[in-house]
């Protein structure tokens, strides 16, 4: 781990930062049945309330499950009443994932998205956009700013740290502070609504999670 992340293949060059995510994916569909068990009875519901919440007008709100992994969070949503779609850059968690929701899945690598503009009320970035490479941060971001609706959210949840990145136990990862990644999602032209630390109720050096939520103008 280190903050030169040219020397980790997460660099300003294009070539790392799809070499990064390449390896990222590989591990994770490496072992996909073992991440799901290990990640199928988490609780995100105040991450999915915090994003839910900020959409203004009337629900059923369009929802894009950004980084949707086997599909927990993603048939969570359709259980609430909305319109739900996942992406992910593995082929496996896809996969997964339209069996588990019965929902519709995008399997796109993160670094070259293919989203319908101004698609979606909110898009829900749980344990996701952290493994971007800073240096392509902010065409994702506004990438995905272009596909909300005027007024949409995106909320996100990244592991903290102090501005770190390169590869760890196999994926790349990218650990920001928040007044880093307030400078990187506001430059992508969000407006800033709120931001917490999780798991609640914990002293905040037992909270590694970073959540914000944001709002397109």
């Amino acid at each position: 781990m280190t903050n030169d992340h040219d020397k980790d293949g997460g660099g300003s060059d294009e070539d790392g930062q799809h070499h990064a995510m390449e390896i990222t994916l590989a591990n994770y569909g490496s072992a996909p049945d073992w991440y799901w068990q290990g990640t199928r009875d988490h609780d995100v519901s105040q991450n999915i309330s915090a994003l839910l919440d900020a959409i203004q007008g009337d629900a059923p709100f369009a929802i894009l499950d950004f980084g949707c992994g086997p599909g927990r969070d993603l048939k969570r949503f359709t259980e609430l009443g909305h319109e739900a779609i996942g992406l992910d850059g593995s082929g496996e968690f896809a996969a997964m994932a339209r069996e588990f929701s019965g929902c519709e899945v995008l399997h796109q690598n993160f670094l070259s998205l293919d989203l319908p503009p101004g698609r979606f009320d909110g898009v829900f970035a749980n344990a996701s956009l952290f493994h971007v490479p800073s240096a392509a941060l902010p065409r994702v971001l506004a990438e995905l700013n272009a596909a909300l609706k005027p007024g949409g959210v995106l909320f996100s949840s990244n592991p903290r740290g102090d501005n770190q990145e390169g590869m760890a136990q196999g994926r790349y990862g990218c650990f920001h502070d928040f007044e880093s990644w307030r400078a990187y999602v506001s430059g992508a032209g969000f407006q800033e609504l709120s931001h917490y630390y999780r798991p609640p109720g914990q002293p905040h050096e037992r909270q590694p999670w970073l959540a914000t939520v944001w709002r397109k103008p």
